[in-house]
């Protein structure tokens, strides 16, 4: 059993005393923590806690005061080909001039090279993306035209398409219809099965975080994390959220 234990540590990633400031703002103290492979993991606590500074400094898009992000052993910002992100959609251009099947094949520009001519595998691993989230239909359609949901869609299938083993996604049920909710959270489970790592913040403390096997719970500080049972207690939640916080309670 601990074998086992420390062969999935060294294959997931580590977070070792992460600190992030903005300024004189601490964002992110003392942060320590692992997320292994083969698990849909949940970010959560309250607005302004750090959920997306975090996986922002994990991915090293924001300067990290103080700390390190291991995976499998070496830094993880040494192996970002492996990384695929999809920011909140507050953060996208929509008015941007590309079509679905421009924004999917982005996803294999790492892969192919910059001024490169994409293959036939890579145009066959976008059109498998976009059957997978079930928007092969749209492939021409102008990305600005879709709705939110479909929007989403579509970035999830950007992701597919890089054939990445590590998955993180900012906010992605923002805004997004039930049919689209339904679609990404068998996604995020089939990747989670096929032994990935998949990071989620999310928001919602309904019936979608039953959907999750393991919670980071932040705010500011890790005031815990691993399976969703252990860190929905009511005195976490509680340290978490400054007082009672009401959310679904399922095994």
């Amino acid at each position: 059993m601990l074998k086992n234990h420390l062969r999935a540590v060294s294959q997931g990633i580590t977070v070792n005393d992460l600190g992030v400031s903005y300024g004189q703002i601490e964002a992110l103290r003392d942060i320590n923590l692992q997320v292994y492979p083969g698990k849909l993991t949940g970010v959560i606590g309250p607005n302004g806690a750090g959920k997306s500074t975090l996986i922002k400094a994990m991915l090293g898009l924001i300067d990290r005061g103080k700390g390190t992000i291991s995976y499998q052993g070496r830094s993880l910002g040494e192996q970002l080909e492996q990384v695929a992100y999809v920011p909140q959609r507050s953060q996208i251009d929509w008015t941007y001039p590309a079509t679905v099947w421009d924004v999917v094949m982005m996803g294999r520009v790492r892969k192919t090279g910059w001024l490169k001519r994409f293959s036939a595998n890579s145009r066959q691993k976008a059109d498998q993306s976009l059957a997978r989230v079930g928007m092969e239909a749209f492939k021409d359609r102008p990305i600005g035209q879709l709705s939110g949901g479909q929007q989403q869609r579509v970035f999830l299938a950007r992701s597919l398409a890089q054939d990445g083993e590590i998955f993180f996604f900012d906010e992605p049920f923002v805004g997004v219809d039930q049919k689209t909710e339904v679609i990404i959270f068998k996604i995020f489970e089939e990747l989670a099965q096929a032994g990935k790592i998949v990071v989620v913040v999310n928001h919602d403390l309904g019936e979608s975080i039953t959907h999750f096997d393991d919670l980071i719970l932040l705010n500011q500080s890790l005031i815990a994390y691993g399976s969703r049972q252990k860190v929905l207690q009511s005195a976490y939640l509680e340290q978490a959220y400054s007082g009672k916080v009401i959310f679904y309670n399922a095994a």
